[in-house]
């Protein structure tokens, strides 16, 4: 099969290797989304006069590689490639916190865990059986993020699972979005390794979604709800030319609550937010119940109007507590991205934004293909400046 060069970003190149793309369970959306997305641009830049070929699935013009994931009936699992692989770039998507995935285990519908979606992305690894040229795994939200050091007699996952896919299965590069630390690609120093931070597009939505917000110091604040997230909200003061203000969690150290010391209060560091906008950015909400405390003391403090950007809402108990504290004025908007799950109730709620990186990850897909720089697209500075310049002179 011939493959030929394209102009990409305005520089011509040769791909590494045919694209496919594999979907794991749960990301098909994404899939068809990021395919629909590469096949219109490269038919733009006339690669099917070139290659008629060039499609993974050349009679319905897809890069999309057909896998399937059946299960027996004791819960166990394998994944059957459908498709040629030999010699092509595959990027392989997964979304570990999918759990609108189910499955039959002994006549019992069972939700999909971490655990079992990480399962999957090994099985659609060796699946290839080494006949790619190259794997890349597109993984949203790092599995086992969070427990990413040791901090006493326990397992380090995230780091053992970077290592069994990069030295014993063959992946070549890891994409994955605001790690909750990206000092964990240590455990894999010879492999590659991206957290990319979708603050260009949190930005363009809010910009959108509050046509009347003032991105200024003396309007605007930015706030982290704890130390841990200070460097992700330093980038944000710093590319809008806000303050900053931090919250610190003040915790029992005399016991252990579900494996951690339980947070006594949440104490703020900064100054005034009276009459001012606050942004609380954050990599993640959980459960939901400090982001509600903070935004609520922020709003003791005087705040005017309080945002909520995370690149990953979770709700993991529910969205009442935050259709509450809505109903109680106690923020504005949440934005989260569209990089993993989300349930229809979430989407349909008035106090919730979508932020959509599907096209973010399709430019990063075509570039890498083409073994070109993604400095640009990684630090989107630039484009941020464009956009508040738009903005304000409006």
């Amino acid at each position: 099969m011939s493959f030929n060069g394209e102009v990409v970003d305005g520089n011509f190149s040769v791909p590494v290797g045919q694209l496919g793309i594999i979907a794991l369970p749960g990301c098909e959306e994404m899939a068809q989304r990021i395919d629909y997305y590469l096949v219109n641009w490269r038919k733009e830049r006339g690669l099917m006069e070139r290659d008629p070929l060039a499609f993974a699935n050349y009679e319905k013009d897809s890069y999309l590689i057909d896998m399937t994931f059946p299960r027996f009936g004791t819960g166990e699992g394998k994944a059957s490639l459908n498709h040629t692989v030999r010699g092509y770039d595959i990027f392989i998507l997964c979304d570990c916190f999918n759990y609108g995935v189910t499955y039959k285990m002994y006549g019992n519908q069972v939700p999909m865990s971490p655990d079992e979606h990480y399962a999957n992305l090994k099985r659609a690894i060796s699946a290839v059986e080494g006949k790619a040229r190259r794997i890349t795994v597109i993984m949203p939200m790092l599995y086992e993020g969070r427990q990413h050091k040791r901090s006493s007699r326990e397992s380090l996952d995230c780091a053992n699972a970077l290592q069994e896919l990069c030295e014993y299965m063959g992946v070549d590069n890891i994409l994955t979005f605001d790690a909750h630390d990206p000092r964990v690609q240590n455990a894999i120093p010879l492999k590659g390794f991206e957290s990319i931070q979708p603050s260009y597009q949190m930005i363009k939505a809010m910009t959108r979604t509050f046509p009347d917000l003032q991105i200024d110091k003396d309007h605007l604040m930015i706030i982290s709800p704890d130390e841990g997230g200070m460097s992700r909200c330093i980038y944000y003061s710093t590319i809008l030319e806000v303050e900053l203000g931090m919250f610190y969690k003040r915790r029992d150290f005399s016991r252990i609550v579900d494996g951690r010391n339980p947070i006594i209060a949440h104490e703020f560091l900064g100054d005034s937010v009276k009459g001012m906008d606050v942004i609380i950015v954050d990599d993640m909400i959980s459960s939901g119940e400090s982001m509600i405390e903070v935004a609520g003391k922020l709003k003791d403090l005087g705040a005017k109007r309080i945002f909520i950007n995370a690149t990953f809402g979770l709700f993991c108990n529910g969205l009442e507590v935050f259709d509450q504290a809505y109903a109680d004025g106690m923020f504005d908007k949440v934005f989260t991205t569209n990089l993993i799950y989300r349930t229809n109730e979430l989407k349909n709620r008035e106090w919730y934004c979508e932020v959509d990186c599907f096209k973010y990850i399709s430019y990063i897909t075509d570039i890498l293909n083409h073994d070109m720089s993604v400095s640009k697209l990684m630090e989107p500075a630039e484009k941020i400046h464009q956009l508040l310049t738009a903005y304000k002179n409006k």
